[in-house]
């Protein structure tokens, strides 16, 4: 028998398997080209996984799951048809006709994504002419995609997904491992937010009128519910359509309240006195000299020099609030040391993330003591020298509302699993009391005088709801010259309704505005008025002397004794104007009237004998 040798063995096996693999092509290619159909079907069925939606506290959906398409190419049976199906989809897609045949023919791949994740509106007009047989090799390729249904509403904070249906903003990015599937299965969870839909239309359609009056850049505003550190509304300005995010730029695209540190200006203050008062270090009647300026000199001979915007004389802790006076500021913090006064203001959370669980969240910038100059201390209590965020400032305000008890932010509540049941719920951090209550009932006190005729935020007022305020503007770093540039501000405003007990933080910060005015007290005031207004109907904040009872069909209401004038001054707290009317016809006396509503302050006291032409102040809210 003849045996092969090995070489011509090898030889004839190699060329057997070339054989055999230019068979497999050749019957491959038979097929795509007699059965392309076949083809399309076998692409058109990827593994479909739903991520869950993202809800408001009202069950409003924000972003769900939807049924997308991708519009697809098969090259060897399109390109008989181009110029036909490319003048098919042009109006359809958007596209021009040239850019679609360019883009297939050009290819280096027989198959073309021609243009991803359109919705079923898009797609319904596509898919009449592919079954009517006008698009030759062209399918659609069904995804699961993501839509927001309420468009730009809070787009910064719950962010945006990529092709693959992945979180890369916000919410969709922080919540990542819970909104989209894991370990196998076909559903995410859903997420509950802390936001009211309501409130942020609201906000945001208020923001967006004092972007465009004061021409600026950015406009960052924030609705809080202080017992529960539940944020309701959530605005960062200029946003974007999440529908859309190619359209969109990275400017757009920023969580500004989250990851944007800042000097925040005098709104400071509000901690930086409640810091140094809550050590006893000053008591509401101590007293401070403004006349212009602060100035001091320093152990090594440093002669240090605040402004202010005015001399204001003598100055209590309430006038310093009520005039924002930066002198006055300055010179208490010469009444605490330093370390216990970098930990006050830790306290209060400055120098940390509020751990709300947004991504990219900054912690602001508060240097240790270590590395403070002879200037900090005074100049950090005005609201320079240190950086916050606007989620910090909001947090912080929850000490002042709850008399001390600063509440962790939060903006999501809790996790569902796909058929409603509860995973968990979201607690950000423990509440713990950082002052004493006295001190929180202290300064919103300070802040209530603030929003009167006499104070920055006198703008704010509104006639029967209790509103406490303060304001701020603050210079911007020029990071060419690394000074503080003179054209550059942010305007800002915290404010607490109603302010004996508020149930509503409110904080409003206008960047680099360019209109008429760049003050706080000027532009930043009447827009957190008009978002407390709004806010203050929708969220059941009583209005005026109004009780709030619960009752089943009898309501006795207690009003103000009819007024009695005898030797002496009654006590007039709580009368309304028409209830003062014996005392405004005495032609004996003089009673001047500050404000609308009823009486919260006056003076002389009650009790002071009544004598000829004395002078009667009141002040009513």
């Amino acid at each position: 028998m003849e045996t092969i040798p090995p070489n011509k063995g090898r030889f004839i096996f190699f060329v057997s398997l070339f054989a055999l693999f230019m068979l497999i092509v050749y019957i491959r290619y038979a097929q795509l080209m007699l059965f392309p159909d076949s083809v399309s079907q076998n692409i058109e069925k990827p593994n479909l996984i739903e991520r869950g939606p993202i809800l408001d506290r009202n069950g409003s959906i924000l972003a769900m799951q939807t049924r997308l398409g991708n519009i697809t190419v098969w090259k060897p049976e399109a390109l008989n048809n181009l110029e036909q199906s490319a003048a098919l989809l042009s109006p359809i897609l958007g596209m021009d006709e040239s850019l679609i045949i360019d883009k297939v023919r050009q290819s280096t791949s027989s198959f073309v994504y021609l243009k991803k994740r359109l919705d079923q509106s898009v797609l319904g007009s596509i898919e009449q002419l592919i079954t009517e047989g006008k698009l030759p090799g062209i399918a659609i390729e069904p995804v699961m995609g993501r839509i927001y249904p309420e468009k730009n509403l809070a787009s910064t904070l719950i962010g945006f997904v990529g092709d693959e249906n992945q979180g890369l903003g916000g919410i969709e990015y922080a919540f990542e491992s819970e909104l989209a599937p894991q370990n196998g299965v076909s559903f995410g969870n859903q997420l509950i937010l802390t936001i009211d839909t309501k409130v942020q239309q609201s906000l945001e359609s208020i923001a967006k009128k004092t972007l465009e009056e004061n021409k600026a850049e950015a406009v960052m505003m924030i609705a809080m519910t202080p017992q529960t550190g539940d944020i309701l509304g959530y605005v960062s300005l200029p946003n974007f359509n999440p529908n859309d995010i190619t359209g969109s730029t990275e400017q757009e695209r920023m969580d500004r309240p989250a990851i944007w540190a800042y000097e925040p200006g005098s709104v400071f203050k509000i901690f930086s006195l409640a810091s140094i008062m809550d050590t006893g270090a000053v008591t509401p009647n101590s007293t401070f000299i403004c006349d212009g300026q602060y100035e001091q000199t320093s152990l090594g001979g440093e002669k240090i020099t605040i402004k202010c915007l005015g001399a204001h004389g003598t100055v209590r802790p309430q006038e310093i609030i009520t005039y924002s006076c930066n002198a006055g500021a300055a010179y208490a913090s010469d009444r605490i040391d330093s370390q216990t006064f970098y930990r006050m203001l830790q306290n209060f959370g400055f120098g940390t993330k509020t751990g709300i669980g947004v991504s990219g969240e900054t912690s602001g910038f508060l240097r240790p003591v270590n590395r403070w100059s002879a200037r900090s201390k005074p100049t950090i209590a005005i609201g320079q020298e240190i950086s916050v965020s606007a989620l910090q400032m909001v947090q912080a305000a929850t000490a002042i509302a709850n008399d001390g008890v600063l509440v962790p932010a939060r903006i999501v509540s809790r996790i569902l699993n796909h058929e409603g049941k509860l995973v968990r719920e979201i607690q950000t951090g423990v509440p713990r009391q950082v002052i004493k209550p006295e001190t929180a009932r202290e300064l919103r006190k300070y802040m209530i005088a603030a929003a009167s005729e006499a104070g920055t935020g006198r703008r704010a007022k509104i006639d029967d709801i209790s509103i406490g305020v303060k304001t701020g503007t603050a210079q911007i770093i020029d990071p060419k010259t690394g000074t503080y540039s003179k054209t550059d501000y942010i305007a800002s405003i915290l404010a607490l309704v109603p302010a004996e007990q508020p149930s509503l933080i409110l904080y409003l910060a206008i960047v680099r505005p360019k209109g008429d005015s760049y003050l706080g007290g000027r532009i930043a005031a009447p827009p957190v008025r008009e978002a407390a207004e709004e806010l203050a109907n929708y969220l059941g904040i009583p209005r005026g002397k109004s009780p709030q009872v619960d009752h089943s069909g009898t309501v006795k209401i207690a009003f103000p004794p009819d007024l009695v004038i005898g030797e002496a001054l009654p006590d007039l707290r709580g009368f309304s104007k028409k209830q003062l009317l014996p005392l405004l016809l005495r032609d004996d006396i003089t009673v001047e009237i500050e404000g609308d509503g009823w009486v919260f302050k006056q003076n002389p006291d009650p009790g002071t004998p009544i004598t000829k032409n004395m002078v009667i102040r009141l002040e009513l809210q």
